[in-house]
């Protein structure tokens, strides 16, 4: 019997989206995203995020003060309670991610061997 790998990957995307891990994160959103400051405050380290990730991408040198500046912004967002909450449920969402992409992958490391 074939297996579809697309309805799997379906499957998968709908216990993404029911799982603990996801509703935390949609609600730890939504909250920043109701609270005008924090929406703002949350896009802005978004920009700089982004912004420094395409430099990094393109062979850019990142200067100290983008650096001193992303730091600062960094800092400035853990401090708030929801961007703070939000952070932390994206982190979490991220290593799920992550382990469940050591399992897809598991095939071909097993096939190739594991890359060191």
């Amino acid at each position: 019997m074939a297996v579809n790998l697309y309805d799997s990957a379906y499957e998968l995307e709908k216990a993404v989206r029911e799982s603990d891990e996801y509703k935390a994160l949609r609600q730890a959103y939504d909250e920043v995203n109701a609270d005008p400051s924090a929406k703002t405050m949350f896009e802005n380290f978004r920009n700089i995020q982004m912004e420094l990730q395409q430099k990094q991408m393109m062979g850019q040198d990142i200067t100290q003060e983008e650096v001193e500046q992303a730091q600062k912004t960094v800092a400035l967002v853990q401090q708030h309670e929801q961007i703070s909450k939000l952070m932390e449920a994206e982190q979490r969402m991220s290593m799920m991610i992550a382990e469940m992409n050591k399992i897809i992958m598991k095939p071909l490391e097993e096939l190739y061997g594991a890359v060191e």
